[in-house]
């Protein structure tokens, strides 16, 4: 019974919907009359007693909660570049090209139309996907498509999220405390050494042992996290380089562990703290240059970006696979990937939160615009997934009604 339930939250759709029920409703409470006491239990302090630990309640889910997914996202990270999809660099190169025209396109249209409002500085937040968005679309969709596209898809949120982990670390980050630095990577370091003692015949054979070895590891993930947000580097970094440093095959076990929990508690918590946010009470014309900016960006900058990069990987590394298949995606199946790219949701909400940090006003519509931008991206996704889908879907109800017709003849 427990098994079915966890495999129930591991659900991609599963995931897909708990995020978007969370954000609507978040954005529905802020905008009724219980939104005033909810923002201010967000904005609520919570100390640490005897450190120098005080986040808001927001924070600690944005800073905090949210690490926890981002040590997911590079044990996955990991595990794709060792033994998956992106073990190699023709594997590797297509999804990568696409990826990278994802990036680009997106913070070019949103710095064209900022361009002299002062919100230039916005231009990562249309530029992440978000992984269980999409593959949860892709889900719900896309029944009977060939893995080909998911693997796709998949490899492009991955190197997304890793573009979007670097713009995190470089661009959001001021004047870090070396020192607090420094301990924190000798945290890390300890983390994955004590991480391989989990692989001993000793401690496998020995369940003291690995509990013991398993509450170590915690307390060593949670000191270095503790050190990198007190650094001044955003405390989800702390999250990607433990989970980087962590043996690969325990990794696995630990994702396999919290996945229910980032699915069903920490992304949907996430998401309706993010969007909790009043709609303001403003015509169009009055809204920030910021709020055009994503909501443009996001669905047709991902669609042109990611599009056109993979077309132009079309012309990079060998013509055939090692199955002698084709290995380049059509035009239409291209344009799906662009749309479903356009989901932004996860990441760009957090990267709005750091964007508009010194200007909560701009950092609402921005929050407004990335639900809205994501929304456009999973209407067009859905459409063209069905459509891509369809014919796949028709051949295999033919092979069904054959194989049936076959062992009950009339």
């Amino acid at each position: 019974m427990a098994h079915s339930r966890t495999a129930f939250i591991r659900s991609e759709r599963v995931a897909a919907v708990l995020l978007l029920a969370a954000a609507a409703l978040g954005l529905l409470a802020a905008n009724t009359a219980v939104g005033p006491a909810l923002m201010e239990v967000q904005d609520a302090h919570l100390a640490i007693p005897g450190t120098p630990l005080d986040l808001s309640v927001g924070h600690w889910i944005s800073d905090g909660l949210l690490a926890v997914f981002f040590f997911v996202v590079a044990v996955e990270l990991k595990n794709e570049f060792t033994v998956g999809q992106l073990n190699s660099v023709s594997k590797a190169v297509r999804p990568a090209i696409a990826a990278l025209g994802g990036v680009l396109v997106p913070a070019l249209i949103y710095l064209a139309v900022t361009a002299g409002s002062g919100y230039e500085g916005g231009w990562p937040i249309p530029t992440a996907t978000d992984i269980a968005f999409a593959l949860g679309v892709l889900a719900v969709f896309g029944k009977g498509l060939p893995s080909r596209l998911r693997i796709f898809i998949l490899a492009l949120a991955i190197l997304d999220d890793i573009v979007a982990i670097l713009i995190i670390a470089v661009f959001f980050t001021t004047a870090p405390n070396l020192l607090l630095l420094a301990a924190a990577a000798v945290g890390v370091v300890a983390f994955g050494l004590l991480s391989r003692l989990l692989l001993t015949d000793r401690v496998t054979g020995s369940p003291g042992l690995r509990m013991l070895v398993a509450v170590a590891l915690i307390a060593i993930g949670i000191v270095t996290w503790s050190l990198v947000y007190l650094s001044g580097v955003h405390a989800t970094i702390a999250g990607v380089a433990l989970g980087l440093a962590m043996v690969r095959v325990p990794a696995m076990h630990v994702r396999h562990a919290l996945e229910p929990v980032t699915n069903g508690v920490i992304l949907p918590l996430f998401a309706f703290s993010a969007a909790l946010v009043a709609i303001p009470q403003v015509a169009p014309a009055q809204l920030a240059p910021a709020f055009w900016g994503i909501l443009i960006a996001l669905p047709v900058g991902k669609l042109i970006g990611i599009t056109l990069g993979g077309w132009l990987a079309g012309f990079v590394g060998p013509r055939t696979d090692e199955r002698g298949r084709h290995p380049h995606l059509s035009l239409p199946a291209l344009i799906t990937a662009g749309a479903l790219g356009g989901v932004g949701f996860t990441v760009s909400l957090l990267m709005n939160e750091l964007a508009f940090a010194g200007a909560p006003e701009v950092a609402d519509e921005g929050t407004l615009a990335v639900l809205l931008g994501s929304a456009v991206s999973i209407v067009l996704a859905a459409v063209l997934v069905s459509r891509l889908a369809a014919p796949y879907r028709r051949r295999l109800r033919r092979e069904s009604s054959t194989v049936d017709s076959t062992i009950h003849p009339a």
